[in-house]
């Protein structure tokens, strides 16, 4: 029977503390952003109306935040219940993630006074992609915690009630496959609405298909990953057995991404300009460099059965889809002559501050609540 323990371990560490300072100083420019407006901090203008905090937070944080939602398809759609181990650490990941993307959006928005419009059917439009996004990330952060809440149920031992709740679990995860499906592919919908804006490179009608694949991607590897740097930081033995199969599914669909990403560019002829030297060929070649390294490392079985190459591994994959996912929105979109957009100091702050908020979350759970597996012996830890 698989069993769940806090890791345990004091709260208060160096990189807890590392975590917070950034936190704290994230905090700050948000206030002073909600208190003078959103010029007050951002580089923001009419031809970028959106910066880091939709293209970052959002679209790659979202996927970043895919590790719940590529489990829960992995073990109960697919029936591989050998994954489940890592099914409750995915979903923290994805608690945090979803949350903390859904609260960028309140910071990034003009008006956010008038966010609560969006769940009045009477203001709704059924014809835009963003309501769409917007609707699902809303509601699937509330079918993560929903999700979670057995987690905390275990923790106060409310048997009866953690009983009860389970009967309808079922509901909950099936929406927790639908919605992100919905979503993450509407995110590369977006993209086609920005027309000749965006680069050939990046413009193709495959962007929901290849946004999905990415969300997949990312949500594999952060799965990965995290589950390699645990072992490290809280002193745990490496569950390099179930990873490295998941590291054979990974490596599949990275084949599929590439194979439909380049021969798409190829056969529209566009594939001369991603070596004409520009910023944003050079960038196209970054992304794409990342993620070839990481399908050349998977490519060998044995390679997938270290630890130290799965990391690797795992790492490219999450810079190079990442990547992938910003270069869309920001590096590839060109909205005319101009215009031009850096992010602020604020701006990377609050970002920063956002990313170590879910740190510090993960940090605390995994020390507080039954998260990892018993076979995982509880040990103190100073991480």
């Amino acid at each position: 029977m698989e069993i769940k323990h806090p890791v345990g371990g004091r709260i208060l560490t160096g990189p807890f503390l590392f975590f917070l300072t950034l936190f704290l100083i994230g905090a700050y420019f948000t206030t002073k952003r909600f208190m003078f407006g959103i010029g007050a901090v951002s580089n923001m203008n009419d031809g970028y109306p959106w910066g880091i905090w939709i293209a970052l937070d959002v679209v790659v944080g979202t996927a970043l935040a895919c590790g719940g939602y590529t489990m829960a398809l992995l073990t109960y759609a697919c029936n591989r219940m050998e994954y489940h181990p890592l099914v409750r650490p995915a979903l923290l990941t994805s608690l945090f993630g979803y949350t903390l993307a859904g609260a960028s959006v309140m910071i990034d928005i003009g008006r956010y006074w008038q966010a609560y419009n969006i769940i009045l059917p009477w203001h709704a439009n059924l014809h835009s992609v963003m309501f769409e996004v917007a609707l699902c990330i809303g509601c699937y952060c509330m079918v993560l915690w929903i999700e979670f809440v057995p987690t905390v149920l275990e923790k106060v031992k409310a048997d009866q009630l953690l009983k009860k709740l389970n009967r309808y679990l079922f509901v909950f995860i099936a929406l927790g496959i639908l919605l992100p499906t919905m979503h993450q592919s509407s995110l590369g919908t977006m993209m086609l609405m920005a027309g000749h804006k965006l680069s050939p490179l990046w413009r193709t009608g495959f962007l929901p298909l290849l946004f999905l694949l990415t969300a997949l991607i990312i949500g594999f590897a952060v799965v990965i990953y995290e589950s390699l740097y645990s072992s490290v930081a809280f002193k745990l033995p490496p569950e390099t057995p179930i990873l490295s199969k998941l590291a054979t599914i990974t490596f599949w669909c990275l084949l599929l991404f590439m194979v439909i990403r380049i021969e798409d560019v190829n056969l529209r002829g566009y594939m001369p300009l991603a070596f004409n030297g520009s910023f944003v060929s050079n960038m196209f070649l970054l992304e794409n460099t990342l993620l070839l390294g990481a399908l050349l490392l998977l490519m060998y079985p044995g390679n997938r059965k270290s630890p130290r190459l799965l990391f690797l591994a795992a790492t490219l994959l999450l810079l190079g889809a990442g990547l992938y996912r910003f270069n869309t929105y920001i590096t590839g979109f060109d909205p005319g002559t101009g215009w031009q957009y850096f992010p602020s100091a604020a701006e990377i702050f609050i970002t920063l501050g956002i990313v170590s908020l879910e740190i510090l979350g993960y940090m605390w759970c995994v020390k507080k609540l039954p998260i990892l597996s018993a076979h995982h012996a509880p040990s103190v830890s100073n991480s």
